[in-house]
């Protein structure tokens, strides 16, 4: 039997990067791209922050979660204004760990809270939708470009 450590560092397989947005201004529309280069302050051309909240990623499979607790179908990912989709592997699973995403290598830092424009954008009760399934905020640890299709997997 594995012990609790090896346990938690396990991984089935990669996961896929599905979507890249870019948020140029502050409540502006975001804009999809199909590959971006990701340096210390972030995603070239996008207004996020630097530091441990440099890059911010949602599960693909979160956003068929959060419609369904609002009634309807999978959230569009621009509306939750995170940078990348991925798809495949469970990112809460890598908190604290170095991830290569395509060219870069990232570490997730702490979670992405909704913000209180998701009753705006979701309708009612679209912030407690949201909560628990708003991604993760990641600090850059190696600069990089990141194309949709790039596998999304732990370093060590």
């Amino acid at each position: 039997m594995s012990n609790l450590a090896e346990l938690i560092a396990g991984w089935a397989k990669p996961g896929c990067v599905d979507w890249i947005g870019l948020r140029p201004e502050r409540c502006k529309e975001m804009r999809a791209v199909d590959n971006i280069m990701i340096s210390a302050d972030g995603l070239e051309g996008d207004r996020g922050r630097t530091g441990k909240r440099a890059v911010t990623l949602i599960q693909q499979e979160h956003l068929a979660a959060i419609g369904s607790y609002l009634g309807q179908g999978p959230i569009a990912a621009d509306i939750l204004r995170r940078n990348l989709v991925v798809s495949g592997i469970n990112l809460a699973a890598l908190k604290g760990r170095e991830v290569q995403v395509g060219g870069a290598i990232l570490r997730f830092t702490i979670i992405c809270a909704p913000c209180s424009r998701m009753e705006e954008a979701l309708g009612k009760g679209g912030y407690s939708a949201v909560r628990g399934h708003g991604g993760w905020c990641a600090e850059v640890i190696r600069s990089g470009r990141v194309r949709l299709g790039d596998l999304v997997q732990p370093v060590d």
